[in-house]
């Protein structure tokens, strides 16, 4: 009695360790799945502590249910954790509910969702088989879950950031607890992920999700993160990231990267000691990577170093060409700041990733238009376009709800088909149809496809993933 299984259960690829967009990769356009590092972090913890430990992703390595009985059968865990989304909760726990009826144990569910969830909507969810939910960050609540269900050593009640059955009740521990000393957080066991499967959407080498910070100042009404992560930037030292990046690459031959922050660039002293540490590695020119930014702050200098340091894509949310939404949301940016940061980041010659929302409850068709025209005058790279999805807990989750545009709770619906019936004077078919409609636009440009296949004439492999996500689009958006 010793054992712990780490999964992501088998079903459409969603970012599950992304707990502020937990994004459906199958409908994106232009997105790759990122490593399973929240099960990654809970295994190197686990292992630590002496616990034997089994870990595996089914959604992206498109397995059934079959390879999932067939492990356990073989693996006998006495805990189960799993990893959830507001869009897959349902089926998941639909899928614990199939483990029952050959193999006992506890189960561990951990999503954003359980964060702040009320009673009421507790009481909405099948969670007859399942004891234990996570909201906070699994890294500090893990070992003592285990230890409590396993070695009997911990009260389930002293375990901050977890909501515990007790008798008929669930019942809520401290979620406003945040460890700082992330240094301290091992590596996360890459030597028990199939690395090869989560790669550079250009390039489709693997490519490592690497956690440099947690946490964001801002206030934006529709993001997870402040309530999941807290609205002090925790960031871990650039000595710590660069020792995690060098074995990536000794070790496992990684050499693209994803430095994920929620927002790399908001203290740009330490951003830049990143850069310094590799401009000036034995690694320098041999590896690169992608980072998010917010619009401010946002510098020359810090982008110069950047494309020196290696990086190779910038991704940024504008979310909108409209002043008032930009202000409803709470963006603290506004339009005139969307473009100066477009023009600084091509200036630096860094490839841009925008991602804009539109369908928020107070638009227009005309607004909602109005954004998607805005994304050609930003002109990124590549972009995104989401529909407003109000998230239980949020800011927009009361907006929407003070709106009346909510049609459902969250469960089973995502930024692609939110759960709203759109904005007070928009029906939700007319925004996906505007939306279809731009994102073909921008992509099947003559222009736009030119240059993206004159840029990898010479690399076929880049040239095959284009065309690859060209026909993804087309498909997503033409014959659905």
């Amino acid at each position: 009695m010793n054992t712990v299984m780490l999964i992501y259960p088998p079903g459409k690829a969603y970012q599950r360790s992304e707990d502020r967009a937990q994004s459906n990769i199958d409908d994106s356009a232009a997105s790759s799945v990122h490593a399973c590092n929240d099960i990654g972090y809970a295994a190197a913890i686990l292992r630590n502590a002496g616990y034997n430990v089994f870990l595996r992703d089914y959604q992206t390595e498109a397995a059934d249910f079959s390879d999932v009985e067939k492990d356990i059968k073989s693996f006998l865990p006495d805990i189960i954790f799993i990893s959830t989304t507001n869009a897959t909760i349902l089926s998941d726990i639909e899928f614990v509910n199939r483990i029952c009826l050959f193999h006992k144990c506890e189960f561990i569910l951990k999503g954003a969702i359980f964060f702040n969830i009320s009673d009421e909507l507790l009481k909405t969810l099948d969670l007859k088989n399942i004891n234990y939910l996570v909201g906070g960050e699994i890294d500090f609540a893990i070992k003592d879950l285990a230890d409590h269900i396993i070695r009997k050593t911990r009260k389930p009640e002293d375990i901050a950031g977890i909501v515990y059955k007790d008798g008929d009740l669930f019942r809520k521990t401290d979620f406003n607890k945040w460890f700082c000393d992330l240094d301290n957080i091992p590596f996360p066991a890459r030597d028990l992920m199939k690395n090869e499967l989560y790669v550079r959407p250009d390039t489709g080498e693997p490519m490592a999700t690497v956690q440099v910070s947690r946490g964001c100042p801002a206030s934006c009404v529709y993001c997870l993160t402040p309530i999941i992560s807290g609205k002090a930037v925790r960031k871990r030292s650039p000595e710590n990231i660069y020792a995690e990046i060098e074995e990536c690459y000794n070790k496992y031959g990684i050499k693209n990267f994803f430095f994920k922050a929620d927002t790399f660039t908001i203290e740009s002293e330490w951003a830049e000691e990143i850069c310094d540490l590799i401009i000036n590695s034995p690694l320098h020119g041999k590896i690169e990577f992608t980072v998010n930014s917010r619009v401010k702050p946002l510098e020359k200098k810090l982008l110069l170093k950047l494309k020196e340091a290696g990086c190779f894509m910038l991704a940024v949310g504008f979310e909108s060409g409209n002043e008032k939404t930009l202000e409803i949301i709470k963006k603290g940016a506004s339009v005139s700041d969307n473009l100066r940061a477009a023009a600084l980041i091509k200036e630096a010659g860094i490839p841009l990733f925008g991602f804009f929302m539109v369908g928020f409850p107070w638009e227009t068709e005309e607004e909602i238009v109005n954004t998607l025209k805005f994304i050609f005058r930003i002109d990124p790279d590549f972009i995104e376009i989401h529909i407003a999805m109000p998230y239980f807990g949020t800011g927009l989750y009361e907006l929407c709800d003070e709106y009346k545009t909510i049609k459902c709770e969250s469960w089973g619906n995502d930024y692609f088909s939110p759960n709203t019936v759109g904005t007070v004077t928009v029906p939700m078919d007319k925004i996906k149809e505007l939306k279809k409609k731009y994102l073909l636009k921008f992509y099947l440009r003559p222009s736009y496809i030119l240059k993206k296949l004159y840029g990898c004439i010479v690399n076929p492999v880049v040239m095959k993933n284009y065309i690859s996500y060209g026909l993804k689009l087309i498909r997503n958006n033409i014959f659905r």
